[in-house]
């Protein structure tokens, strides 16, 4: 044997060793481990589910404890309205010990981990169809690698299926595969997955049939524990098309290239965040209409507050609407609403919480766009701390509202496009026709808008704007108390009303 050789063999059996002894004392601190995840498990579950109507547990089955790997069962339960009633899922898991297990060695991945778990789904009576529809396949499956600070890094992926809910409905799932990573203390997770598509079909003898084609799913996560234990941060949603067919004349809405971002922060004791919706293109029965955003944001939100009103939502306010449900169901007259003095004065104490840390909402953008023009409304609300939430309505209203700024810019043009489109919708089909009627229309509208003074005309869009501060109101630059103004807008409204 040559020195090269010699030397080789050496860390092939150093290895070797390093890993038996590694995977045997794995093996021994495997149960408390995985009994003190589940535990944390548990917690996350139950804080997801807040303002659900639903519960669930996770719960360690069995274990048979081996030298280089052992196995697990886990059963996941789920209760309520969002799981359809009782949901018991079984969960089979091969965990191969550190510090090398061998599916990791074969991939070339030599950094140590104490465990490389497989876990997939185990077919029960409840999830027969499930198995049917992926061809006997477990439904999803994966792989996650433990360090050991247990942070954990791995993967999950659903198979794809065809599944016919009933003898009208199906569906049809192409498979979604995600990886994603926790950091040692559970403070940090990110997750990435990726769908490439799903079809739903839904019919009744009594209804027309909805059909409902979604491509190019694509989700991202990157998430943050606050101080109260909620994840905030950055989520990312993007469909690179969505098309639903529906209605008695099967009418067709495409939707491309639409993204969700939403994103939150703690900044000492409250929270902030914002969220967007934005649809690239949209199109309907083979027309192109346009495109489309919504923007809103929240800032000041104080998390304490914010918190508590959640949970009120929870212990009171879902129960409650479970039972008026079920009245409901029954035809029977709901219940109303029973509170305790301490329940009412948690509310309010809450209520007046958030109010004091002066929170502001503002949809900052709602704007479709067409070929030949765009309209845009904003609204920017701030709140304050009344002196009494039992104040009378008016003095309530001046007091809750500091600040209040609308502003509105609807084009002349942008109205016409989407006249013309109704107009070839109902079976207009002569060019010239459709173009005056969609003018028409934009002219009419315009006219009507600025003979009640509601609205003025700059250009080709009708403006208006409203901006509210200290019990005074300046609507369209003229300036008047809030009952003033009421009292304006009334009359306009009765006014155009009395002429139809």
């Amino acid at each position: 044997m040559n020195k090269s050789a010699g030397v080789l063999l050496g860390i092939v059996v150093a290895v070797g060793a390093i890993s038996a002894g590694g995977a045997w004392y794995t093996g021994t601190k495997l149960e408390g481990v995985l009994q003190q995840q589940i535990v944390e498990s548990n917690k996350e579950l139950q804080a997801a589910l807040i303002g659900y109507d639903a519960t669930a547990t996770l719960e360690l089955v069995s274990l048979e404890r081996g030298v280089f790997s052992s196995n697990a069962r886990y059963r996941l339960k789920g209760q309520g309205e969002v799981f359809h009633g009782d949901l018991e899922l079984l969960i089979a898991d091969h965990i191969e010990h550190g510090p090398l297990p061998f599916s990791r060695l074969v991939r070339f991945k030599w950094l140590p981990v104490m465990a490389s778990s497989h876990y997939e789904l185990v077919n029960n009576s409840q999830t027969d169809k499930w198995f049917a529809a992926t061809k006997g396949a477990a439904p999803f499956s994966g792989v996650v690698n433990v360090g050991y600070d247990l942070s954990a890094e791995g993967t999950l992926d659903f198979a794809p299926m065809e599944l016919a809910l009933d003898e009208l409905n199906n569906l049809k799932f192409s498979g979604l595969n995600a990886t994603f990573s926790v950091s040692e203390n559970r403070r940090k997770a990110k997750v990435d997955g990726y769908m490439d598509s799903l079809d739903l079909f839904l019919s009744s003898p009594d209804k027309a049939p909805l059909k409902m084609e979604i491509k190019g799913l694509t989700l991202a996560s990157n998430l943050q524990k606050s101080s109260f234990d909620y994840y905030l941060g950055q989520n990312t949603l993007e469909l690179s098309g969505l098309k639903a067919t529906f209605g008695d004349k099967q009418s067709v809405l495409t939707l491309k290239n639409f993204e969700q971002k939403t994103s939150s922060e703690e900044t000492g004791s409250s929270v902030a965040g914002r969220a967007d919706y934005r649809v690239g293109e949209i199109v309907f029965d083979g027309k192109a209409v346009g495109s489309a955003e919504m923007l809103w944001s929240m800032k000041d939100l104080d998390s304490q507050g914010m918190l508590e009103l959640v949970q009120v939502y929870q212990n009171v306010l879902q129960p409650y609407q479970k039972t008026a449900a079920e009245a409901s169901a029954k035809g029977e007259e709901a219940p109303e609403l029973q509170m305790s003095e301490a329940e009412e004065a948690k509310v309010r104490a809450a209520v007046n919480k958030v109010l004091a840390a002066k929170p502001q909402i503002a949809l900052e953008s709602l704007a479709l766009k067409t070929g030949n023009g765009e309209s845009r409304f904003s609204l920017g609300l701030n709140l304050a701390k009344p002196q009494s939430l039992e104040l009378p309505t008016a003095e309530l209203g001046k007091q809750l509202i500091s600040q209040l700024d609308a502003k509105l810019s609807l084009s002349k043009p942008m109205v016409a496009d989407l006249a013309a489109l109704q107009a070839q919708a109902e079976g207009m089909t002569d060019a010239k026709q459709i173009a005056e009627q969609g003018a028409a229309t934009a002219e009419m509208l315009s006219a009507m808008a600025v003979a009640t003074q509601l609205a003025k005309l700059e250009g080709n869009n009708v403006v208006s704007a409203l901006h509210y501060a200290n019990n005074e109101v300046n609507f369209n630059g003229q300036k008047m108390t809030v009952e003033q103004f009421i009292g304006f807008v009334m009359s306009k409204v009765a006014g155009a009303g009395a002429q139809q």
